[in-house]
């Protein structure tokens, strides 16, 4: 059985017993504070399993793509070292919300494991939750009673707490699980040693593949448990453990999932696949077919590498992979982008972001490995400069700070400076750099860490967003809890009634006030979470209960939507002017400016740049009228040539904006008339990441703001050059500088012939050697002209000219050509501008140094003469 056809089986089980089969939600989390990536199948379903959603189905099933590399769920450093870890997997998952529970949950993962995929019986093992007494949770009698009738007694285990009570994270939905593993071994290793003893134990052949999860509790963030309303099912079976199980393998790696990828990894590097479990080339085979399958995955939907959040987890996946192939795989050139090929003819059927953002894929995977395969040979030269500095100390160990250095500010692996530092015989600190390590993890999580509080819920009542039609609203606190971070002590409230825009779709949180007659307080945020709008204010009611009013402030919520607006109006204008392969990649709508990125290939003309300003000021000076549509089938506007965006999750039902010929699915707030936005002033054009453009540009306030500002310095240069023609009067300037330039250059060149015959006759005799060392007030470049002329005629010479010119120390040096393979005129500087705290360089004949202290030209000459 093939993988496409183990998937699709799955689907069509539970199709037939009347599950709604939804399409996977993007592996990146956009608008979820809690987390970065989907690292489980429920991920998208949260919002059910709280109540704050009607689910669109009682019964759900999917394949998830998900990801699971930084926080509680973190498998980074085992992949490639065993056989069934991996950064991205997919979760097949079947849901019931408040439909069948533990008897049918079961039995369908029964019937489907031995009858439809055929797996042994008595190949299966299960586990139940043994209860916990400090909790006071009973063992679940219940999973147990379903179990036995359908599997031996003595296959069927406690397990405890850890391995069987399924939580969410440190408060919400949970519940007992039961989890179910498979004995893949030999019949004569099953003979040797039972399957029982070796669940749980980390057996590369005994091995979970589903886990059936009972949601029946709520944890609270005081840690107590309290009854769900209604009781829900959440299952999540291993899809790459599936295949290794039924196509008879004993690694997930020997699947179809993996063979492809490594196959080809196989043709590009010349090296050969064994699958041995210690092999430092297999491993780095296994890590790279598993990273190019995350990376890819997360740009596809939306997330490209960068230096911090998602973005960094990202680049971290992918250097890790160009670190294995470059040591032990011999890559030295970039390689892996050419797997995406491979990823998509295997997937792209099935996630069809694959074959829709296949070349920004691509592209984004080669300049990454261009540009961290540059970080690795600098990285090189300064770790071979650290080892030599050691050695010539006498010393064993690397220095841990420079260590930790190269790993932190430049990039490069530290297992890489271990394994060069080794070759040398020398080591790194590794308890030092570990401290060091932590550290950083301390100072970060300090930095980005809070206390929430448990809700306190004054009414159950939906919270009404009402910031479309007015930015101010007669409200009530329907629920708040405390917050405290490294600011202080905040509160988070939910409105009955709400204008708070919450941060979301590239769009600010709104900020504002709420007041009394009795008290006011600040909105500091507005955000989303599980579906709640929630405002952080600066402290708590003394009457929460009490009647509020509700007010945005108005001016950051003008200038936000005008933003909001302008850059619908900027998505279909580089789409007229560049081509339709323009999609937005990303966007920042705040009340001071726009942020919008795109994929294009090529930077920007000035002449696009500029018609793009024009198509898109046109449509605002045609004061267009805004079309909203509220709540429409995501169908009905996909027809109407309404823009979705890959890497966004979207409901059944859609709010589409649409501006004359400009539509696209949007939950932002708008304005009324494109004539409120003023006008549109790009500020730059610039490169995000390999395929992918920027744009950052005004409009509203701002653009006024601007045009008055250049109105105010052309006033002022006007009166500066007592003409109102400004621009003639700058020619006039630039033409009298340039001949007054001509004229210092002409003066200089005379100056510098006076020098050249003085300093001709202050050569010393230094043996059968001549050394001239000079202080002067010349430029640079007269120095420069002087040095050359006097080394060519000086046989046997070392020049060495020391100069304050413009206040800056700077030392010259120059070796005749008959001295240059014994006197380096490098090494001479380099030891010279240690005195000016400065540096240079160039080749053994000329070179140069600059520096910060003036007074150490002196010491720098007096060290010239002893040379």
């Amino acid at each position: 059985m093939t993988s496409q056809e183990i998937r699709q089986k799955f689907l069509d089980y539970f199709k037939s017993k009347e599950h709604l089969i939804v399409p996977s939600a993007p592996i990146v989390l956009k608008d979820d504070p809690t987390l970065m990536f989907s690292n489980s199948g429920m991920t998208q379903f949260k919002d059910y399993f709280l109540g704050y959603k009607e689910p669109k189905a009682p019964r759900i099933a999917d394949t998830q793509k998900c990801l699971r590399v930084s926080g509680k769920h973190n498998d980074l450093d085992d992949v490639g070292r065993d056989t069934y870890h991996h950064t991205m997997f997919e979760m097949l998952g079947n849901w019931s919300f408040g439909d069948y529970f533990k008897k049918d949950a079961i039995a369908f993962a029964w019937e489907l494991l031995t009858e439809v995929y055929g797996i042994q019986k008595e190949n299966l093992y299960v586990t139940i939750f043994e209860g916990d007494a400090s909790e006071n949770l009973e063992r679940d009698q219940d999973a147990y009673d379903y179990w036995k009738a359908v599997i031996s007694e003595d296959r069927i285990i406690n397990g405890n707490k850890k391995d069987n009570f399924w939580e969410m994270g440190a408060s919400g939905p949970c519940g007992p699980c039961s989890e179910i593993h498979v004995d893949l071994r030999s019949e004569e290793e099953k003979a040797k040693v039972s399957g029982l003893e070796l669940v749980n134990n980390d057996h590369p052949q005994v091995v979970e593949i589903w886990n059936l999860v009972f949601m029946q509790y709520n944890r609270k963030a005081d840690g107590s448990l309290e009854n769900l309303p209604a009781k829900h099912i959440d299952t999540g079976m291993g899809f790459e453990r599936l295949c290794m199980a039924l196509q008879g393998k004993s690694s997930n790696y020997d699947t179809d999932v993996f063979t492809p990828l490594i196959a080809k990894v196989e043709e590009l590097s010349g090296k050969k696949y064994t699958g041995i479990l210690e092999d430092e080339k297999d491993i780095a085979i296994r890590v790279v077919v598993d990273h190019i399958r995350a990376v890819s995955f997360a740009i596809a939907d939306g997330q490209l590498p960068s230096n911090g959040g998602a973005g960094y987890v990202i680049r971290r996946i992918l250097r890790r992979g160009i670190s294995y192939s470059y040591r032990f795989l011999d890559r030295k050139e970039p390689f892996l982008y050419k797997l995406v090929a491979v990823l998509q003819e295997q997937m792209g059927t099935f996630f069809p972001e694959l074959e829709k953002q296949g070349t920004l894929v691509t592209e984004v995977i080669k300049s990454e490995e261009e540009s961290f395969l540059r970080t690795i040979e600098t990285g090189l030269i300064r770790v071979d400069k650290l080892i030599q500095q050691t050695i010539s100390e006498g010393k064993k160990v690397l220095p841990t700070e420079e260590v930790f250095e190269l790993y932190d500010t430049y990039g490069f692996p530290d297992d890489l400076t271990r394994i060069i530092a080794e070759e040398k015989g020398l080591t790194i600190d590794e308890a030092g750099f570990e401290v060091a390590l932590n550290e950083q993890k301390q100072r970060s999580k300090a930095d980005s860490a809070q206390k929430v509080y448990d809700w306190v819920v004054l009414e159950e009542q939906e919270s009404n967003f009402v910031g479309y039609d007015q930015i101010e609203a007669e409200t009530h606190i329907t629920k708040y809890r405390k917050v405290e971070n490294k600011d202080g002590e905040f509160y988070q409230v939910v409105l009955s009634n709400t204008p708070f825009y919450p941060e979301g779709g590239g769009q600010v949180g709104d900020k504002g006030v709420l007041e009394n007659a009795a008290e006011s307080f600040e909105v500091l945020e507005t955000k989303k979470e599980n579906g709640l709008i929630i405002s952080l204010i600066s402290g708590l009611p003394k009457d929460a209960s009490a009647l509020f009013y509700a007010k945005v402030n108005a001016t950051d919520r003008k200038n936000s939507q005008a933003n909001h607006s302008v850059t619908h109006l900027l998505h279909e204008a580089l789409r007229d002017v560049l081509g339709t392969h323009v999609e937005q990649k990303g966007s920042y709508v705040g009340p001071d400016y726009l942020r919008f990125d795109f994929s294009h290939f090529n930077k920007m003309t000035e002449e696009e740049l500029a018609s793009i300003e024009e198509k898109v000021n046109a449509k605002i000076k045609e004061s267009i009228a805004l079309q909203e549509f509220r709540n429409i089938p995501i169908k009905e506007a996909l027809d109407r040539g309404a823009m979705a965006l890959f890497g966004e999750k979207y409901g059944d039902n859609v709010r589409m904006i649409q501006f004359g010929s400009s539509k696209e699915l949007c939950g932002g707030t708008h304005v009324k008339n494109t004539s409120e936005i003023g006008h549109f002033k790009i500020n730059s054009e610039s490169s995000a990441a390999a395929g992918i453009r920027r744009i950052e540009a005004i409009s509203g306030d701002k653009s006024e703001e601007y045009f008055k500002g250049l109105e105010k310095q052309i006033t002022e240069l006007s009166q500066l050059l007592k003409s109102k023609d400004v621009v003639r009067s700058i020619e006039k300037l630039i033409e009298e500088n340039t001949s007054l330039k001509a004229e210092v250059e002409a003066f200089k060149k005379e100056k510098a012939k006076g020098e050249i015959g003085d300093w001709k006759n202050a050569y010393e005799q230094k043996g059968d050697k001549q050394l001239l060392v000079k202080k002067t007030s010349l430029d640079a470049g007269s120095v420069k002209d002087i040095v050359f002329q006097l080394k060519r005629e000086i046989p046997t010479s070392v020049t060495i000219i020391l100069s304050d010119a413009d206040g800056k120390p700077m030392i010259t040096v120059g070796v005749s050509d008959d001295l240059a393979a014994n006197y380096q005129a490098g090494a001479i500087v380099k030891d010279l501008a240690k005195e000016i705290q400065g540096g240079g360089g160039g080749n053994p004949g000329f070179a140069t140094a600059g520096g910060k202290n003036l007074d150490g030209l002196e010491n720098a000459y007096q060290k010239a003469l002893n040379i």
